[in-house]
């Protein structure tokens, strides 16, 4: 498998790693396996800020098109958008890609293996390694690897060279069963990215509200509430809907609606969600909980 190409590092099983599409995951994982010995041996990148970061992260790094790519490397790194995966893979193997024998991961948190089929049929070795984590093309993003949790699928004859990749990068291998990526997916996309709607939607109410430094405010209520929810789960329910307070969240309503109505959904939404929550572990009576619905339903008593 590979070219030919002189250690950088001493490994006791130094792979030739090559990555097709040097974005911020794939420059990030390609300088995690470079620190733990493997050799980075040819990255594709396209754009010129792609182009840019294999220069500043993987200096002197060949670029070369993806099949030339497959060509001089032993574990090759899918790492393109999700959307782009399937045609990426089909491409490969359609056009007769060296990929048989060849370790072929994505990073996708979308995508199992199946979306890696066609290389499979040509002899491709598949695996998902998703990291869970943000990454936002910086220096230091390699180094956001250590003590995360990647997202693990692989055939059973697979899951040991998966988990010792993931762990040389720093990471926590997690398997995930192929039928549960999407509903895998959805948690972390929702949890992550709606925190940050959330979050930005909080601060430009209290911007509204007069608050000179919105993120002042926020920050150590957010980052208590964050801990208390990981370790308490429901447990860490306060505020008016946790309590009950039905005429409370009615003022919420109606501050919304007259000053910023596109926020109303979202916090109606929550809300039941929250109201539902708090019933089910307990600390919401039932017939605070009607109350409370009502309200959120716009009805009056």
């Amino acid at each position: 498998m590979g070219a030919d190409l002189p250690d950088q590092a001493a490994h006791p099983a130094a792979l030739a790693v090559g990555v097709v599409g040097a974005g911020r995951v794939g420059t990030a994982l390609a300088v995690a396996l470079s620190r733990a010995g493997h050799r980075v041996v040819a990255v594709s990148a396209v754009s010129a800020v792609s182009l840019q970061r294999v220069e500043r992260d993987l200096p002197g790094t060949p670029v070369l098109p993806p099949e030339q790519v497959l060509a001089n490397s032993d574990l090759v790194l899918l790492t393109v958008p999700d959307d782009a995966l399937a045609g990426l893979v089909a491409g490969l193997a359609g056009i007769g890609a060296p990929l048989a024998g060849r370790l072929v991961a994505h990073a996708s948190g979308r995508h199992g293996l199946a979306v890696l089929e066609p290389a499979v049929r040509a002899g491709a070795l598949p695996m998902a390694l998703h990291p869970v984590m943000t990454f936002t093309g910086r220096p230091d993003d390699a180094s956001r690897l250590a003590g995360i949790c990647f997202g693990v699928t692989a055939p059973e004859q697979l899951r040991p060279a998966a988990e010792v990749l993931v762990m040389e990068m720093g990471g926590e291998p997690v398997f995930i069963a192929e039928e549960m990526r999407g509903l895998y997916h959805a948690a972390l996309a929702g949890a992550a990215n709606h925190l940050v709607t959330l979050v930005n939607q909080g601060a430009d109410l209290l911007a509204e509200a007069g608050v000179a430094n919105p993120a002042r405010m926020l920050g150590p209520l957010l980052s208590a509430t964050l801990d208390n929810a990981l370790r308490l789960g429901d447990g860490a329910l306060t505020g008016p809907v946790a309590r009950g307070d039905a005429d409370t969240v009615a003022s919420h309503l109606a501050a919304l609606s007259a000053v910023a109505p596109q926020a109303l959904p979202a916090y109606l939404a929550l809300a039941r969600l929250t109201a539902d929550r708090a019933l089910a572990a307990g600390t919401l009576a039932a017939a605070d909980a009607q109350r409370l619905l009502d309200v959120l339903s716009g009805v009056t008593r």
